[in-house]
């Protein structure tokens, strides 16, 4: 049985995997709150390595645009790690000191800067039903900007109370954030880093989550987790329309067309689909507990859910929404992103 792991060498070399100093190609990462990153091999669908770099707790993750780098936000350690991708060794290269509770990370639009948000006083999770936090009771959240590469820290943003998604404008100028116990969205000038308005949401919904860019640049996207509602907004942030979600959305995702919008409706255990210009409901799929995030494959014939409580990744038909595969074995996946680089609730736009 000596030869197997020379077979195995040759296959994964084929599949663009293994070649030493080679950035990995057709591939997905998967962060793992409970302690882990996974990868997936597009090709054949499987889990093709697994690493458990000790008490980082990772969540919030982006990938360079040259697929080199890794980044993931770590939760019980209150700091970054940047992975070196090549050969799939996903080896540590750099950790850089965040803050506490660090969660959603974004990169720019032209691929230079990757921001993660963090809570100076949160232990993680929802503000309590019926809370009424305010600036007084609690430390607003904080953004980070880390230049990529180098990764030097260049600037913190001070964002609203429970930051939850980031987003940026099409031409990269602005950062919209999503701050949960507020129930607004903050828009910020990346330049100097201060806030240009606040957009209050209030009357839409409660407990803003994700935020999504159209690919078209015609709106925005939000997700709103309490009262389970799904908001379309215009590129000057008014309310357009609103539609009922599954109980407790969360990741939110364009297609590549920007015809469709996906949002995963955690506590539902689905993966629900609505036209973009009207939000109709056009399609849904039963996953498993609490899928909070979610991405296309390069190619955008799939989609892969993360599924955090039970332990699972659904892969699913992008156009019939019937599930192919679960791959299993994970633990609390939170977020997942691909190289090539696609369409989903962490990533492109």
């Amino acid at each position: 049985m000596r030869w197997l792991p020379a077979i195995a060498a040759v296959f994964l070399a084929i599949a663009g995997l293994g070649a030493a100093g080679k950035v990995p190609t057709r591939v997905a990462y998967v962060s793992e709150q409970e302690g882990g990153i996974s990868v997936i091999d597009l090709s054949t669908l499987t889990v093709v390595k697994r690493i458990q770099p000790e008490n980082t707790a990772p969540r919030g993750l982006g990938l360079s645009f040259d697929g080199r780098y890794l980044f993931t936000a770590n939760k019980d350690t209150a700091d970054a790690t940047v992975y070196d991708t090549r050969g799939l060794s996903l080896r540590p290269a750099r950790r850089i000191p965040v803050g506490n509770n660090p969660e959603f990370v974004k990169i720019n639009p032209s691929g230079t800067r990757i921001f993660t948000s963090f809570e100076p006083a949160s232990t993680g999770g929802p503000p309590a039903a019926g809370s009424q936090t305010t600036e007084e009771q609690e430390p607003p959240s904080q953004i980070v900007e880390f230049r990529v590469g180098d990764w030097a820290r260049r600037r913190t943003f001070t964002a609203g109370i429970e930051t939850e998604g980031l987003e940026f404008s099409a031409d990269g100028k602005q950062l919209i954030v999503a701050n949960e116990g507020q129930n607004t969205l903050g828009i910020y000038d990346v330049a100097t880093g201060k806030p240009l308005r606040t957009v209050n949401l209030a009357d839409a919904g409660k407990l803003p989550r994700g935020v999504k860019r159209s690919p078209l640049g015609n709106g925005y996207a939000v997700t709103m987790e309490e009262s389970g509602t799904l908001v379309l907004l215009d590129r000057a942030f008014h309310v357009v329309r609103t539609a009922p979600t599954g109980a407790r959305p969360y990741g939110v995702a364009y297609d590549r067309s920007g015809t469709r919008i996906l949002v995963a409706a955690a506590a539902a255990r689905k993966l629900q689909v609505f036209t973009a210009d009207s939000l109709q409901p056009v399609g849904e799929v039963s996953v498993g507990q609490r899928c909070w995030h979610f991405t296309f494959t390069p190619d955008d014939s799939k989609l892969l859910v993360a599924c955090g409580r039970s332990n699972d990744v659904y892969v699913i038909d992008a156009k019939s929404y019937r599930v192919l595969k679960i791959l299993d074995g994970f633990r609390m996946p939170w977020g997942i992103v691909t190289f090539p680089r696609s369409y989903g609730s962490l990533d492109l736009p």
